[in-house]
């Protein structure tokens, strides 16, 4: 297969991904390009192709929203890089949904809160302010499904690892404290927070300190 010039750009060594993606919002008509490469088997590529979405997801999301269902399929890609970099650029996504797309994935996009990747937990929460800020209305069933993160079981090289847990628990305390303003009904925000006051992990606990203090709870 004769590569395209775009993903030779990509597969360079010290690969300028700004300035590609730079090029790709001047010329949108390459995005459905970079889609196709996320599907490719060669890593490099993958990956590449991926970042540069998620770039211009950042800066320009009216430019790659016609291709939101594209991007959501991605959740169910069997690599967990390119799922965790979906939950970004989804979010980002979400200032430029009109069509209210995101609503109709909702449970998807909060269904790995319960596991068992942490990351992919903690990629959804430090997006989820994000998608709160466009979608206001939505707020209230964000903070119940970063809740869940309480019953959830995370695991490290395939085993059940409660140390993720504790670090997810720090996650979450990050985002309800990002949109606890626009909570209605905080108490079992309030409650799981001040249970982590006495986590093990130092980092967790103070976050929970500093949240208590922010809000006077």
């Amino acid at each position: 297969m004769v590569k395209s010039k775009l993903y030779k750009e990509i597969e360079k060594k010290n690969a300028n991904k700004d300035q590609v993606a730079e090029t790709v919002m001047e010329q949108p008509d390459l995005i459905p390009e970079l889609l196709a490469g996320v599907a490719d088997d060669k890593l490099s590529l993958k990956f590449g192709c991926e970042k540069i979405l998620r770039l211009v997801s950042e800066l320009q999301p009216e430019l790659l929203y016609p291709y939101f269902d594209d991007i959501a399929a991605f959740l169910d890609s069997d690599n967990k890089i390119i799922k965790w970099g979906s939950i970004i650029t989804i979010a980002n996504l979400t200032v430029a949904d009109e069509k209210n797309k995101f609503e109709k994935i909702f449970k998807k996009y909060y269904a790995s809160v319960s596991g068992p990747d942490m990351i992919m937990a903690a990629n959804i929460f430090k997006s989820s302010a994000k998608i709160s800020d466009a979608k206001p209305q939505l707020t209230n069933k964000i903070a119940k499904e970063i809740l869940r993160v309480e019953t959830a079981s995370f695991e490290r090289k395939g085993r059940p690892d409660p140390e993720c847990s504790h670090v997810a628990y720090g996650h979450a305390i990050d985002a309800l404290s990002a949109i606890y303003g626009s909570i209605k009904g905080k108490k079992a925000v309030v409650q799981f927070v001040k249970k982590q006051i006495d986590s093990p992990r130092k980092s967790t606990a103070q976050k929970a300190e500093e949240f208590e203090k922010k809000y006077g709870i």
